[in-house]
């Protein structure tokens, strides 16, 4: 099969579809991988790299698109490159279609196969193409909120380890999902008082067993988010509805509960966000204020770190996108339940069920 790995272009995101290393597996198995000059860049992979791999470099992302049976992304697609997109080309990215309308559109228009990495699902129920940037993104949440709880930049002004003599600060994690529980793992290793609500049990138990005595579980509900609302420093939004939109737990009107400076950090912006007032921001400008709050919600946020990220994901991915190099995509599904549940869109018919529920679509 004929793969691209374009660069991508969405505002600052740095990293790349697959790894020289990925390129190389591919390469091995008599696979043609055309990569666009400096796709890798961002990551910190030159294009000698991707050459010593035995991949083909091509000037344009056009070049890509024209020539590939499957595009190989991190990010969904941008407005830019609906036009590039060809019928029946295999698109494998990031898509989260629930947030958004038109990309949803799109890409039916495109007649496209959308396999989509946030909703490939195993038999346990987890999402190993999701995982790792829930992963880097739970742990960036934190390293971001504390930041952003600095004065200057019209935070609280509260150190999350506190000094002795001085508390440490409050941090409050809607979801112990993977997000939730990278956040908490890190906040609880400055030295933060941490308090993580779901509405999960068994995770809560899990959480109880794994975490540190300073990390303390409650369900979540309402009157308990509104209770810690007040008196908490940092809020992570880490809650997950599988390839559907996610719940706003955090209304406007809460806001006004809130001490001013509160820091909400929305790692659930890419599924539209789990607070009501959260709206997409960039790495370029990535905090706006409602109500004397800092939101930060930046919707790639594993990019502020793609060396790391670019690794984390071709390590889950490339076992998927060999598979569908050398069977074909209805192949490689039909043999693969995990990998079928990525359907998300086939030749302009939406086959994922929640994505036409986000939008009431019949």
């Amino acid at each position: 099969m004929i793969v691209g790995i374009p660069k991508e272009i969405k505002n600052n995101e740095s990293r790349v579809g697959m790894t020289p290393g990925g390129v190389y597996e591919l390469v091995k198995k008599k696979h043609t991988v055309y990569v666009q000059s400096n796709a890798g860049e961002g990551s910190g992979f030159l294009n000698s790299d991707y050459l010593k791999a035995g991949a083909v470099i091509l000037d344009s992302i056009g070049e890509v698109y024209a020539i590939s049976e499957m595009i190989v992304k991190v990010k969904e697609p941008i407005a830019e490159e609906y036009d590039l997109i060809q019928e029946g080309q295999i698109l494998f990215t990031y898509f989260h279609f629930a947030s958004s309308e038109p990309l949803t559109k799109a890409m039916i228009k495109a007649k496209a196969i959308c396999i989509a990495y946030e909703t490939v699902e195993d038999s346990d129920g987890t999402l190993p193409l999701l995982t790792p940037m829930s992963e880097v993104a739970g742990r960036l949440a934190i390293q971001q909120g504390a930041k952003y709880l600095e004065k200057p930049v019209k935070g609280r002004g509260v150190l999350l380890g506190g000094v002795p003599g001085v508390a440490p600060g409050k941090v409050l994690v809607l979801g112990a999902g993977i997000v939730g529980i990278q956040s908490a793992k890190m906040a609880a290793g400055l030295g933060a008082h941490v308090t993580i609500l779901d509405i999960n049990m068994k995770r809560l138990r899990y959480v109880n067993d794994v975490m540190p005595p300073h990390v303390v579980t409650e369900f979540s509900n309402e009157f308990n988010i509104r209770k810690h609302i007040k008196t908490h420093d940092l809020i992570i939004g880490g809650v997950l509805l599988k390839g559907a939109k996610a719940p706003n737990l955090i209304t406007r009107d809460m806001l006004k509960e809130m001490r001013p400076g509160t820091v909400i950090v929305d790692v659930a912006v890419d599924q539209g966000g789990c607070v009501e007032t959260t709206r997409p921001t960039t790495h370029e400008d990535p905090v706006y204020i409602i109500d004397d709050v800092v939101h930060y919600s930046v919707a790639n946020m594993p990019g502020a770190v793609p060396f790391t990220s670019t690794m984390a994901l071709t390590n889950v991915t490339l076992p998927y996108v060999l598979k569908i190099a050398s069977l074909g995509w209805e192949t490689a599904c039909d043999a693969n339940p995990s990998l079928k549940k990525g359907l998300n869109i086939i030749s302009g018919t939406i086959v994922y069920q929640e994505i036409k529920e986000a939008f009431n679509w019949n």
